[in-house]
């Protein structure tokens, strides 16, 4: 699934993109395959985070940082160097010819963390009775949906360990949408079938992050040890988890992860020159600093290439209420529905600036919420729509749209200032920089830009609940496969967040009105899903991708590297972008530097 920058996908390949907020361990989300290694270690390696985990639960999650890529597997994985579809809790599968059928076969003696044995009920109950189940709010429906009638898979038991999968259609990612996570049946199905006071089900508020990690139950390399709100989360290695090198050791190998909860950049840098910290998401204004400690300091900087995420800027274009009081002030509501209002804004902003000035030179203008690896992008040159930094085409926009100037300080035709709110997320350094200058850029056409940095769990609570906010600067996290971002794109998608629905069972927000071409775009990601043929899909996407351009719900800015900091003593490194630093964490080993 997709996810904002600050809602990103973990180690397990979700199948769904999340919001980003800039994590120090972006680097550690990923996939995983399997690989021999050997070697024993030190006991411990420690990377930091930006803000504490939101939720255990990994249904109702949306938001990085999170847990779960260490402590859950699907049945299969994507290979992050090749793309290929690798088997993991699966030991094999079979595709009938219409590819509308898919057997799996699980591996025999898999257990879960607590050491009961993880058997296809599991993987049955993880799709019929969560992700399936209307009465739980999760993305991960949107990017398991098929076709015009939004079905979903048919998942039938046929044996201890083995499950069937069909779909009523064609349904391109079928395969790769079986890397979410599967979830423990014996520990959460009474938690389905028991209600609160609500009458909804007990699972809604099941492994909340006050919850004992002992408690908590994966199938993953690793398991939770203790969280410490705002100071660490420590895992320890699964003793159950299934894989094991050639020579027959268990692995990972390293005995415990830690993430220390550092809420500044400033300080994670510091305990990272000092030691303290074993890697580090390297932002560009530390990177020349760090790159003359590289020697001194034994570590090394990877670069994995452009970041597959997305940043941009976002209008508030939902005109729905909630009691009779609109979301968004209408008169505002009026300049962010303008479609020339928001392509004056995309022309005034001077991206190649901010890469200059906030990325030092560190990546590339950004166009396309499709990634520049997949092979569904559609580059500018064969008629992606693109906007450079043009002024004079903004003010020419903004007058056509009847905005007037008085003293260098924009009206709207009513005679109204043209000011609003832009959030982002507190303690993300580089983030807060984008923010500052894209103000500076905007007041060169009169607007006034109240850029204001909240807590990360503030905004994701104004974007997914209240839907109390003007305009945001955030991200996406990204992938290959455009199915992913499925969330985002369909009209009732969790994270569409410029013009958001209402969750499911709650009342729909009167006077919310989905354009022709968001209609458009949800119906074009429905055929795309469908389309089996390479050719007709990738004309489909691209489709799409003019779309998101010719209207704007978000103003792309910059796609940075993809740069992270690792100790030498981390040995088995196979950094690049889509899988990071450590998706190949259980292999990796940890080796003395003075050895």
């Amino acid at each position: 699934m997709a996810g904002l920058t600050d809602w990103m996908v973990g180690l397990t390949r979700r199948r769904m993109l999340t919001l980003m907020g800039g994590t120090a361990i972006a680097t550690l989300a990923g996939c995983r395959r399997s690989s021999s290694a050997g070697g024993g270690g030190r006991s411990q390696l420690v990377s930091s985070i930006l803000s504490d985990p939101k939720t255990f639960n990994y249904a109702l999650s949306e938001e990085s940082p999170n847990v779960f890529g260490l402590i859950y597997e699907g049945l299969i994985e994507e290979n992050p160097e090749t793309g290929a579809v690798e088997p993991a809790l699966a030991e094999s599968w079979s595709i009938s010819n219409n590819g509308q059928r898919i057997v799996v076969n699980l591996r025999s003696g898999l257990q879960w963390s607590d050491g009961a044995p993880l058997t296809a009920d599991d993987v049955a109950f993880t799709f019929n009775e969560v992700f399936f189940n209307e009465a739980i709010p999760t993305g991960l429906r949107d990017v398991l949906r098929i076709g015009q009638a939004n079905a979903l898979p048919t998942v039938k038991l046929l044996g201890p360990l083995q499950v069937e999968f069909s779909v009523p259609e064609p349904f391109a990612p079928f395969l790769r949408s079986l890397g979410v996570a599967i979830l423990p049946a014996h520990r959460l199905r009474p938690t389905l079938q028991a209600k609160d006071k609500t009458n909804k089900p007990a699972f809604l508020t099941t492994w909340g992050v006050d919850t004992p990690p002992s408690e908590i139950i994966g199938n993953g390399p690793y398991r939770l040890k203790e969280y410490a709100t705002n100071e660490r989360v420590i895992f320890e290695r699964n003793p159950h988890y299934w894989r094991k090198d050639k020579a027959g050791n268990r692995q990972p190998y390293i005995d415990q992860l830690v993430w220390q909860i550092v809420e500044s950049q400033d300080t994670a840098l510091l305990q990272f020159r000092s030691g303290g910290l074993d890697s580090i998401a390297v932002t560009p204004d530390y990177f020349s600093l760090l790159k003359r400690e590289e020697q001194r300091g034994r570590f090394t900087i990877y670069n994995g290439g452009p970041s597959l995420g997305t940043s941009f800027i976002c209008f508030n274009q939902n005109r729905g209420q909630r009691n009779g009081k609109p979301l968004v002030d209408p008169i505002k509501s009026a300049w962010f529905t303008d479609l020339r209002f928001r392509q004056a804004v995309a022309y005034a902003i001077d991206r190649q600036t901010l890469i200059d000035n906030v990325f030092r030179g560190l990546g590339q203008p950004q166009h396309s919420p499709i990634a520049l690896q997949s092979p569904y992008y559609l580059a500018p040159k064969d008629g992606l729509p693109t906007y450079g930094y043009d002024l004079a085409r903004s003010r020419q926009l903004l007058t056509e749209a009847g905005f007037q100037w008085r003293d260098r300080e924009l009206y709207d035709a009513q005679g109204n200032r043209v000011r609003f709110t832009l959030i982002t997320n507190a303690g993300n350094k580089i983030r807060e920089a984008m923010g500052s200058q894209i103000t500076q850029d905007l007041g060169k056409l009169g607007m006034k830009v109240d850029l204001q940095p909240i807590a990360f769990s503030s905004l994701v609570e104004k974007l997914s609940d209240s839907f109390d906010w003007e305009c945001h600067l955030l991200g996406f996290t990204g992938g290959i496969e455009p199915n992913d971002g499925a969330n985002i794109w369909r009209a009732d998608g969790r994270l569409h967040a410029f013009n958001q629905s209402a969750d499911p069972g709650a009342p729909p927000l009167p006077g919310r009105v989905v354009t022709p071409w968001e209609a458009e775009i949800d119906q074009l990601y429905r055929q795309a899903a469908q389309e089996l043929d390479e050719t007709k899909r990738r004309a489909l996407y691209a489709r799409t991708q003019v779309i998101t351009q010719e209207n704007l719900p978000f103003i792309y800015l910059v796609t940075p590297y993809s740069l992270v900091a690792v100790r030498n003593s981390v040995q088995g490194l196979r950094v690049n972008a889509l899988g990071g630093a450590f998706w190949n964490i259980y292999e990796l080993r940890l080796q003395s530097l003075n050895s």
